[in-house]
């Protein structure tokens, strides 16, 4: 955390992007989640401050299947294959860093994600990612405001 610094809001720094290797700052919002998604390539994450709780999915003739799940501390890490699906949630109600680092172009096309109700795939929509990191910020500014931070 010295590195980087305490993080003050959600959202994505790019630290190194590569066609080979992404290494990203990763900052989740107060009990935010993310949908299930895979990212076709290797990757390690691991958490600096906070919590994260991943769920782990397969591919089914039904759909997608849950697995289980594994919730990450501080100074915790999870490595994930290429073929893996997962969904993240961060389980506090403050911010939660982790850095991420993918074996390939995380920002290149290809990627998949599911919705949380549905579980039906569609091609992964990055707009989508930024209004969730947007809304994360709006809540943590309304908990810092009321004084539940």
């Amino acid at each position: 955390m010295s590195a980087l610094g305490e993080p003050q809001k959600a959202g994505v720094s790019t630290l190194h992007r590569s066609d080979r290797l992404t290494v990203l700052n990763l900052v989740w919002g107060p009990e935010m989640h993310l949908m299930p998604h895979n990212h076709n390539m290797w990757a390690s994450i691991g958490i600096y401050t906070g919590a994260e709780l991943n769920t782990f999915w397969r591919r089914s003739p039904d759909g997608l299947q849950q697995l289980g799940g594994k919730e990450m501390g501080e100074k915790e890490a999870v490595w994930l294959g290429e073929t893996a699906i997962h969904s993240v949630t961060n389980p506090l109600s403050r911010l939660t860093g982790a850095l991420h680092v993918y074996g390939g172009d995380f920002f290149a096309p290809g990627r998949s994600e599911w919705d949380d109700e549905t579980l039906r795939e569609a091609p992964y929509d990055s707009e989508k990612l930024v209004r969730l990191f947007e809304e994360s910020n709006t809540r943590l500014d309304e908990l810092k405001a009321a004084g539940a931070l």
